[in-house]
């Protein structure tokens, strides 16, 4: 849908936010004013962005070329359609004049992903080996995630993308689509070139970071950026590939699912085929889909989490099912119980004041962490309760909000030649 305003201002969008027409569209974005900007920590663009708070949410607001505005909108609504972890798109505005009359550049407007943080606001003082590993992990199955729908990145680096925590680990969001490109398919040839891109790019992000000091000492750029290379084709492997066993060997079938189950991946179909006598079978499994462990956890509970942070709760849940011996009651009743005895208990323990600093699948996981820690310390059983508020007073509260960083103007994540911002 498109609405026109005044001065031949043009929204498109799907649902348009009349709130929008209140915001400056006649300044340029780098001049638009504090009242209106949100402070959030932003990663390293080509072009200006600003965070904005619009009926009580928080959206970024790009400026463009009309071209590649319409794109990148067109791409971000098709890949949340395919369920792809990405930005929603809002709107894109056109016609934009300043006081004189002089054509301004085309604005893509898109939803402010609540607990995502850029790749530099993920660290406190210096970035560690493992920090960084566990980013290029997250990018990797990213990539695995986009290439299985049939996408064309062109541009993959983390300065592109934006990570939330996932039970110690991150879960990777693509926020830069401009030059991107959906295909039915992708030819391993398209695939080799987004991640040689992606190497090229991690290397050069973590190159910089270590000429600012921001880096660990012991990390390694150039080994590291092999990694994506490393982790995706494995992944992809065991994702599309396919394998020789004899007939006898029937368990392998079970045992490839749950491999893929524990990669965060349902299989919609297998195709099994048998050589002319019988005596070897060969599994391809032909549509895999990510979220397993999310699917469970939202059927058994309608708690909706990240895959990591789904799996850990999942285990909760099966700890809890053993400890009151209830292996043979119906999983949904017992799912249940534990929600409401187990989970919610722990997330209604938290102030008020201090619920926005993390999601409450993270906090109930570093609960859990917490009470194993206290317990290796202690060398006891902790109860659970008192490790809620042994982790609410050490731990949480001295926590930054990732719910949203509200501030007077939006702020940029330093260069490499400033001091990061203290998240952690």
């Amino acid at each position: 849908m498109a609405i026109s305003a005044p001065l031949a201002l043009n929204i498109t969008a799907v649902a348009p936010d009349p709130a929008l027409l209140d915001l400056p569209w006649n300044l340029p974005l780098e001049d638009w004013p504090e009242s209106v900007l949100v402070g959030l920590p932003r990663g390293i663009s080509r072009h200006t962005v600003r965070f904005v708070g619009l009926s009580g949410q928080v959206v970024a607001v790009k400026e463009t070329r009309e071209h590649y505005a319409r794109h990148e909108y067109q791409l971000l609504r098709l890949l949340n359609r395919l369920d792809v972890p990405c930005v929603q798109p809002a709107a894109v505005i056109t016609g934009r004049r300043d006081v004189n009359g002089e054509e301004l550049e085309c604005a893509l407007v898109t939803r402010h992903l609540k607990f995502s943080l850029p790749y530099r606001a993920l660290y406190s003082q210096t970035l560690r080996p493992d920090t960084a590993t566990r980013l290029v992990d997250a990018l990797a199955v990213l990539l695995v995630r986009l290439h299985l729908v049939g996408f064309f990145w062109g541009d993959v680096s983390l300065s592109n993308t934006l990570f939330r925590r996932d039970a110690g680990s991150f879960a990777a969001y693509l926020v830069d689509a401009e030059t991107g490109e959906l295909h039915d398919t992708l030819s391993d040839g398209q695939r080799e070139h987004d991640l040689e891109i992606a190497r090229v790019n991690i290397a050069g992000e973590f190159f910089d970071l270590q000429a600012g000091g921001l880096a660990d000492e012991d990390l390694d750029p150039l080994p590291i950026s092999e990694l994506i290379i490393t982790r995706y084709r494995t992944l992809w492997a065991e994702l599309t590939g396919s394998e020789s066993f004899a007939s006898e060997e029937r368990w392998r079938v079970d045992a490839r699912v749950r491999r893929l189950n524990e990669l965060g991946f349902d299989v919609g179909e297998l195709a099994i085929t048998t050589d002319f006598d019988g005596t070897t079978v060969q599994l391809q499994p032909k549509v895999v889909d990510a979220g397993h462990h999310q699917r469970r956890l939202i059927r058994l509970t309608g708690l909706d989490a990240q895959e990591n942070q789904a799996r850990r709760l999942l285990n909760d849940l099966d700890s809890y099912r053993a400890a009151t011996d209830q292996q043979a009651a119906d999983e949904e009743l017992v799912a249940h119980q534990w929600l409401t005895r187990v989970f919610e208990p722990v997330i209604h323990a938290v102030p008020r004041e201090l619920s926005r600093k993390l999601e409450p699948a993270e906090i109930f996981h570093e609960v859990l962490e917490h009470r194993w820690l206290l317990a290796e310390r202690e060398m006891r059983d902790i109860p659970l309760d008192e490790a809620v508020q042994s982790y609410i007073s050490e731990v949480l509260a001295h926590r930054r909000d990732e719910a949203s960083f509200i501030g007077t103007a939006t702020q940029a994540i330093p260069q490499s030649s400033r001091h990061p911002e203290e998240l952690d």
